[in-house]
């Protein structure tokens, strides 16, 4: 029932009620009457009160009925709004969270590396400096030793800037630039000129491919401007190197036809106990090689070859011992081409480099046809202790016929090596590089820091190295390039992984004499020597 309706029925009763007290008022009806008509009222007023509690029940079932509805309705349009999107979704899919980028930027060892996501391109910045300071103690045995003097004071002698890194996981790269030798490289072809470094600062510069594996093994091959891993010494980075220079046997060695700043072209191959490479080998960069050249003097290309065999055959957690041979053969020396002379020199200077100047030297070797080296390498760890040694023979054939005298001269024959030590007071090791055959350098394991407390890593050295540059002394057609023994002292403090400060000690003799017709006269020399060496690399 309506709210209207119960509305007009109570308006009906009151109304009656008045006309029946109206009635009863003009009439003087009697009481009877007016009791009847108060127990139908009290009804009516019961019935009316029935009415509108069941109004207000109706009234709230039907709100509740229309919010069912309505939240039901809004159930169902939400349901239809998502089959809407999905649907659409299918069609076109909707862009989901924005990819990452495509490369990735890290700082191995403090070497900036940019690479793609999936690490297969990478490019690195590489760098090293080698600043050396120091002085000799330099005694010449007579005034007609050669030099007088030695000259102390610096040497940036490494300063190398370049990139290095790789495409498509296998092709390898090297572009490195050396501004360094301050002191080695004013060398030149004017009277009065000190031999000194390379005119080109092109250290690296070279492409490898490393997709080959054969025989379980991992091979590498490989042109351009390279430090080939010619001996175990060579083999070994000049980061992580115990003492400022290599021994002069080496270097010498080296420098014949392998070495830094040397073109080539040739494959290794290796795996964890093994390895086995070649290479042909042709002029250091900045070497003159012009037909036509008349000041300089043109110049042909030299070109030679280098192999060895090295391994790491015992092996253990806290032991390993290195054995390996190595043979170099210069195959055709650079020729003079308006003296028309073929020549070949070895020398080196007394392991520091502070003065450019060689104490023992072989001079211009006249009429060589070829040169070979042959050595032996052999090295072992035990803990924090590491021993290292090589011996060379060199042998220089001069059959070459240029027209200058001692056509046909019988072979030079020379020899020389060295021994070392280390020992890593802090307790690190060094651990083995299966890819060159040697070993890597040290490093700290509590880099130094005032705040952490950690000192870096400290590591003492010493060596004793000989080089004989002697031969036929008695004969005129011989030389006497002097013999040069050194004992080395050093003490490294690795401050963190790309700093180093090295401390060496070097105390050398050098026995020359002149040859016949006057022969036997000393021209040999001693010295000391103290230098220091600031390093950072990445």
């Amino acid at each position: 029932m309506s709210r209207t309706r119960i509305a007009a029925t109570a308006i009906g009763l009151a109304g009656a009620l008045a006309a029946s007290q109206a009635q009863a008022q003009s009439t003087n009806n009697s009481d009877q009457e007016i009791a009847l008509l108060k127990q139908q009222l009290k009804l009516l007023e019961q019935k009316l009160d029935k009415l509108q509690n069941q109004t207000a029940a109706n009234t709230a079932a039907a709100a509740k009925t229309r919010a069912e509805a309505k939240a039901e309705a809004k159930a169902e349009a939400r349901s239809e709004a998502k089959a809407v999107v999905a649907n659409a979704n299918a069609a076109f899919p909707v862009k989901g969270a924005p990819p990452t980028a495509g490369v990735i930027v890290t700082m191995p060892n403090n070497r900036p590396t940019i690479c793609t996501a999936d690490q297969a391109n990478c490019v690195a910045i590489t760098g090293r400096v080698h600043w050396d300071v120091g002085g000799y103690d330099y005694r010449p045995n007579t005034a007609a030793t050669v030099p007088q003097r030695l000259d102390s004071g610096e040497n940036v002698r490494r300063a190398r800037i370049g990139l290095t890194g790789k495409f498509f996981d296998d092709w390898n790269f090297a572009l490195v630039y050396d501004f360094g030798g301050s002191s080695d490289g004013f060398g030149g072809a004017a009277p009065g000129s000190l031999p000194g470094g390379g005119v080109s600062g092109i250290e690296n510069a070279y492409l490898s491919y490393t997709g080959l594996k054969p025989f379980g093994g991992r091979m590498a091959v490989e042109a351009g401007i390279m430090d080939l891993p010619y001996t175990m010494d060579e083999a070994t980075s000049s980061n992580d190197i115990m003492f400022m220079e290599r021994a002069s046997a080496g270097v010498i060695a080296t420098n014949i036809a392998a070495g830094d700043f040397r073109s080539a072209a040739g494959t290794r191959w290796f795996n964890d106990q093994l390895w086995v490479g070649g290479y042909v080998t042709g002029p250091a960069t900045g070497a003159i090689h012009s037909s036509s050249s008349a000041a300089p003097a043109g110049t042909s290309e030299q070109y030679g070859a280098v192999a060895r065999v090295a391994g790491n055959p015992i092996s253990g957690k806290e032991y390993s011992v290195h054995i390996g041979a190595d043979a170099q053969w210069l195959i055709q020396p650079p020729r003079n081409l308006i003296a028309n002379t073929q020549t070949v020199t070895l020398s080196d200077r007394p392991e520091l480099r502070l003065d450019p100047t060689t104490l023992v030297s072989t001079g211009a070797i006249a009429n060589v046809s070829g040169a070979q080296v042959y050595s032996v390498e052999a090295a072992a760890t035990y803990g924090s202790f590491i021993v290292q040694g090589e011996y060379f023979w060199y042998n220089v054939d001069r059959t070459a016929n240029t027209g200058v005298p001692l056509v046909g001269a019988p072979s030079l024959k020379f020899q020389g090596g060295y021994a070392q030590a280390g020992y890593v007071l802090t307790g690190e090791g060094r651990t083995y590089n299966a890819a060159n055959a040697a070993y890597n350098g040290v490093k700290p394991a509590h880099p130094f820091s005032l705040d952490g407390g950690g000192w870096g890593a400290w590591e003492i050295a010493g060596r004793f190295s000989t080089i004989d540059l002697n031969d036929q002394l008695a004969s005129a057609n011989g030389v006497a390039g002097g013999r040069q023994n050194v004992y080395t002292l050093a003490l490294n403090w690795y401050v963190n992984g790309n700093v180093r400060f090295m401390l060496d000690y070097l105390h050398g003799t050098v026995s020359k004499q002149t040859l016949p017709p006057s022969a036997f006269a000393n021209t040999g020399s001693g010295f000391d020597a103290v230098a220091m060496r600031t390093q950072f690399a990445f």
